[in-house]
């Protein structure tokens, strides 16, 4: 969830000309989807079934991207992911961390 708020804070009112061109910021939030991406790759089958809604293969398939393939990352797929896939994750994801069982 801290790296979804990260993200959402850092792009807040910004445009993709704005965040393309601040280096940092692309770095920042491709290191937060890495981040992302590490974290779902490393939660336990039961607890992802639980929340059959969350798209973990494409969590974990663009960490694998963004960590392997760094040179090659278009700008324009980062922002995109940044602004339309995050967001329909977090209601899930905070309803799953309600659960006792699972460590936070």
């Amino acid at each position: 969830m801290l790296a979804i708020e990260t993200i959402q804070q850092r792009i807040q009112g910004l445009d993709f000309h704005a965040f393309e061109n601040n280096p940092i910021l692309v770095e920042s939030v491709i290191y937060q989807l890495i981040v992302i991406g590490e974290a779902a790759a490393n939660i336990p089958q039961d607890i992802k079934q639980q929340a059959p809604e969350l798209p973990w293969r494409q969590m974990i398939d663009m960490r694998n991207v963004m960590a392997h393939a760094y040179f090659r990352v278009e700008r324009d797929i980062v922002w995109e992911t940044a602004c339309n896939n995050l967001t329909p994750s977090v209601q899930p994801l905070r309803d799953l961390l309600q659960n006792p069982l699972i460590e936070q």
